[in-house]
């Protein structure tokens, strides 16, 4: 099962989902239902599966679902639940700072994310890491936990435990509106902003001319930075320096309106960047 086929790029085509072009490419039968009300399923809901496996499907199920399978549903969680239940579980790790994140095997139940614990496998989330690279790591990290959990969920030989309350913290869903950066906030905060919003939706700012640049890859300097916040502090093939409520933050790559991602070198070639303020 996997949602339906959406329009996507430019040209609005309806594309299928990695799902759904995966299983065709091993002839297994696909079902995208448009609704998950009771009955929804039609002739494939007359045998119920052992067990359903749920990775990024992006609805809450209902709880007729959730009991049709003989075992229940279990989840592929990308935390270590249960901090960051929720839509947005890596790129908040990487927004609050945390050292690590991890997969966990859940069981799930009504709640969002609430359900009890099969498996947690951790690793490090790196310096400069952002969200895609990460996304990528968990991915395989979350299929060999589930590879190696299978066996025993099925035969039940292993049983979930239930999240401690006391941990939870959650993690909504990331709209194109939170792109926009603040340069009042720290370098620090920036940075991890920065890497959180890539690949999707990508930080963004406006120059004092009104363009609005979307900024791909940069970090924090050390330092205090005594200049007005959001000016340009330094360009050159280093990168763009620009001031921020605490330190400066140094851009590696960016994307003017309806260009390239470049390097900034690249693009102070054509765009001097001296004495401009970035809007807050």
């Amino acid at each position: 099962m996997t949602q339906p086929d959406r329009p996507a790029g430019r040209g609005r085509r309806l594309a299928q989902s990695p799902v759904k072009r995966e299983a065709l490419a091993h002839g297994i039968e696909v079902y995208q239902p448009t609704g998950l009300e009771a009955g929804s399923l039609g002739e494939h809901g007359k045998t119920a599966p052992d067990l359903m496996v749920v990775v990024a499907y992006g609805l809450l199920l209902p709880s007729w679902l959730l009991d049709w399978p003989r075992l229940g549903a279990i989840n592929v969680h990308a935390s270590l639940l249960p901090r960051w239940r929720g839509a947005a579980p890596i790129q908040a790790a990487i927004l609050a700072g945390d050292a690590e994140t991890g997969v966990s095997i859940m069981q799930m139940d009504p709640g969002l994310d609430t359900g009890p614990v099969y498996c947690r496998r951790s690793l490090a989330i790196g310096p400069e890491e952002n969200a895609g690279r990460l996304h990528d790591r968990l991915a395989q990290l979350g299929g060999e936990s589930l590879r190696d959990s299978l066996p025993e969920i099925l035969t039940g030989a292993m049983s979930p435990v239930p999240q401690d309350d006391a941990g939870v913290t959650y993690a909504p869903k990331i709209k194109k509106a939170d792109a926009l950066l603040d340069w009042t906030q720290s370098a620090k905060e920036l940075g991890r902003r920065v890497r959180a919003f890539n690949p999707w939706p990508v930080s963004e700012t406006v120059s004092g001319d009104g363009r609005r640049i979307r900024i791909w890859e940069a970090v924090a300097l050390e330092g205090a930075c005594a200049q007005p916040v959001g000016s340009v502090v330094a360009a050159n093939k280093q990168g763009i320096d620009v001031a921020t409520g605490e330190g400066a933050l140094r851009i590696l790559s960016l994307q003017p309106p309806g260009g390239n991602v470049m390097v900034a070198q690249a693009y102070l070639n054509a765009h001097p960047l001296e004495g401009t303020t970035f809007v807050c």
